[in-house]
């Protein structure tokens, strides 16, 4: 089966939910006319990454006033899960024929984790439905500040019409007992989402698909200084360059042999895309299969625990 994938390579309207879901609604079209099956959000598109925990000064400071309203807006600009966005995305997946991945910061209204938020990756099908929800499993460093834990429901490539995905949120791809089960789950096509790809995120990316022998749509976000929540003082050199980017995209597709496809694209808003065709899979797989030939369960035990 041969299809074009696509990378949104875009800067949300940042702790606005409402303008960030319409901008969203805009850009599925846009990819879907470009003839995309599968569109990619970066990491917390929705409402945006939150790039101050990096960018700022004092936001570990102990009961911060101005951290804790940034903090407050956030919680009020994320996403409830079902809900009124959700219900929005999964009709927008729908109108234009599209399975959609779209990662957000997930509001917890009532039962256990009330009041906690999670960096989630959402999966909807091209009939709208949402085959997937599963939470970043370890925030990383600052990250850890503002979201739980996941406890790792929905580490599995889902059957779609653009065929099996499954993804991994920034630094789980570093993490080898994530990778290797979705390896066994059977991915065609890996999200791998980023708030921007580094030099270092661009090597994971690679090494996923050549391990993995599946395609990787990687996916990061376009953030300038002038973006930051006002409230909070921007580290040196920010301040004085608000046009300065703090998060550049980065945004590549990859093939299963590792070979780049298209991209990567810097400091710009880009809707990236190239045609795949998922025989190439089978090619690859000819040599590597770390979930085949080249699994060793007998030395590293069963597949099944």
């Amino acid at each position: 089966m041969r299809l074009i994938v696509a990378a949104v390579q875009a800067a949300p309207v940042y702790l606005n939910l409402a303008a960030s879901l319409a901008k969203a609604e805009r850009l599925i079209a846009e990819a879907a006319a470009k003839g995309a099956r599968l569109v990619v959000f970066p990491e917390t598109w929705l409402p945006g990454y939150p790039a101050w925990l990096d960018c700022c000064r004092d936001v570990n400071l102990w009961d911060s006033p101005a951290v804790k309203q940034v903090y407050r807006r956030l919680v009020e600009n994320s996403v409830v899960v079902p809900g009124p966005e959700t219900a929005a995305l999964g009709a927008a997946a729908r109108a234009h024929g599209v399975v959609l991945s779209m990662c957000v910061n997930e509001r917890v209204l009532a039962g256990p984790g009330r009041g906690t938020l999670y960096n989630t990756l959402l999966l909807f099908g091209a009939d709208g439905q949402l085959v997937q929800q599963r939470r970043k499993l370890l925030p990383t460093y600052t990250e850890r500040l503002i979201w739980g834990q996941g406890n790792g429901q929905g580490l599995e490539a889902h059957d779609t019409a653009a065929g099996r995905i499954g993804g991994l949120i920034c630094w789980e791809h570093w993490m080898p007992p994530a990778r290797q089960r979705l390896h066994e789950s059977g991915e065609d096509i890996h999200v791998a989402v980023w708030p921007q790809l580094k030099e270092m995120n661009l090597v994971a990316s690679r090494h996923y698909a050549f391990e993995g022998r599946c395609f990787v749509v990687a996916c990061g976000a376009i953030m300038r200084a002038a973006e930051l929540p006002p409230e909070l003082e921007p580290i040196p050199g920010l301040a004085q360059n608000p046009e300065a980017f703090v998060l550049r995209g980065g945004s590549v597709i990859i093939g299963p042999d590792g070979t780049v496809l298209a991209g990567p694209v810097y400091d710009e808003e880009v809707i990236l895309t190239a045609e795949i065709d998922l025989g190439d899979l089978l090619a690859e797989r000819l040599t590597l299969d770390v979930a085949g030939h080249y699994a060793r369960p007998d030395v590293f035990g069963s597949r099944e625990t």
